[in-house]
């Protein structure tokens, strides 16, 4: 084994356990891809949320050979209603849907749990000769040519490049030094599953309060994935709520479209924040996922944008060592910074003006937005756009997110 050759990925979630997967397929088996998070000890994942995958990122997955696993356990999102009003008003007008496929019998996303889809990554990962170490990454020492990385049992490994997919609160990002600019939003998510009498029929609701989207998502079975948002203050007290009285506001909100409706696991809010880091990368290090950037889930994009960042950063190592060229060198992490910054950056500010824009309490506000929705609503090609946009299908898309094997 040439353990200088070695790529240590620190992070056993989502993004880190694809990209490992998609370095090995991509670089074969004399190149030791090594994933470090104690998280990997608790097994089977007992992850309660659930996630949005859009149809590229589902490709991603088709093309690691973990789709099969997860696929057939997905609930594909058939139409997508968004509405707006104030919490009491007795109607709630549909201002734009989507329906249909971004290419036949693709949908535009499925929505999957994250347990199932952490516990069939491993089960990959293990399958395809990834070493997963149950420990943390402690340090590293940079050197033009290599990268030292002491892990918590104290091994240290020789290797190429170091990925920081450590999440938002990053160790490996702090320290390098790599500041990050953005802002904490007067807000939390409340993540919360639901079951109903009637079959949702793999529709998928965005419902815009003066507080913030109330989204309702689909779940194989007759349940839903809510991601409620609320003011901080409002999150918290909910989410204590007794019961009955948690089912009460929850009633208020969704509605009973669906019948009668019982929150299947415990509330929890999640306090919502914006930021990018300054670098998405360091001497012989890359940054990916939730350790590079954290945008607002209005839109439903936050791990779609990190499995991204997977498919750019194993596309420009895969090139570089195909070519015997280090793909530790700056020159190739620069590549990959320059493919995924302008993306991030554009969805941020996406995500930021929309809620500005919908989460108030303003009259006019409300009128501009609604006519806007209206519009897009009426012009099919400007709707076939947006739903390409939000599938992950637009601009330059890496070969994975085609669902080509690199």
């Amino acid at each position: 084994m040439t353990a200088q050759r070695s790529i240590v990925i620190c992070g056993g979630a989502f993004a880190g356990l694809a990209l490992a997967l998609a370095l090995r397929q991509g670089l074969g088996g004399s190149v030791p891809v090594i994933v470090a998070d104690p998280a990997l000890a608790n097994r089977p994942s007992r992850d309660p949320r659930a996630t949005a995958i859009v149809a590229a990122c589902r490709r991603l997955f088709e093309a690691l050979g973990v789709w099969d696993e997860v696929g057939p356990q997905s609930q594909p999102i058939l139409d997508m209603v968004v509405t707006d009003s104030k919490l009491d008003d007795a109607t709630r007008p549909t201002f734009l849907t989507f329906a249909g496929d971004v290419e036949p019998g693709e949908p535009f996303a499925h929505m999957v749990e994250n347990r199932l889809l952490i516990d069939a990554l491993v089960k990959r990962a293990e399958a395809e000769g990834v070493t997963l170490r149950a420990t943390a990454v402690t340090t590293y020492d940079a050197q033009p040519d290599g990268i030292a990385v002491t892990l918590a049992d104290g091994e240290t490994i020789d290797a190429s490049l170091l990925v920081a997919a450590d999440g938002a609160k990053s160790r490996l990002r702090e320290r390098a030094g790599i500041a990050t600019h953005g802002w904490e939003y007067d807000q939390s998510g409340i993540v919360v599953t639901v079951g109903h009498e009637r079959d949702h029929e793999g529709r998928a609701e965005e419902h815009f309060l003066p507080a913030g989207p109330f989204a309702i998502l689909p779940l194989k079975g007759n349940r839903s994935s809510l991601v409620w948002t609320e003011k901080r203050h409002e999150a918290a007290r909910i989410t204590a709520l007794p019961d009955d009285e948690f089912h009460a506001e929850l009633e208020r909100r969704f509605g009973l479209r669906l019948g009668e409706i019982k929150a299947l696991d415990k509330p929890r809010a999640f306090p919502l924040q914006y930021f990018v880091a300054r670098s998405f990368i360091a001497d012989r290090m890359a940054l990916i996922g939730d350790a590079a950037h954290v945008i607002h889930p209005i839109a439903g994009q936050g791990l779609n944008m990190g499995l991204k960042d997977v498919a750019a950063l194993a596309e420009v190592v895969v090139d570089a060592a195909r070519l015997g060229i280090d793909p530790g060198q700056a020159n190739v992490i620069e590549r990959y910074q320059r493919w995924r910054r302008f993306d991030t950056m554009a969805m941020g500010a996406a995500t930021n003006v929309l809620n500005v824009l919908f989460s108030n309490e303003s009259t006019l506000l409300r009128g501009v937005r609604d006519i806007g929705l209206g519009v897009v609503d009426r012009l099919p090609p400007l709707k076939s756009l947006f739903i390409r946009q939000a599938a992950g299908l637009s601009g330059e898309v890496p070969r994975l997110l085609k669902g080509e094997a690199l």
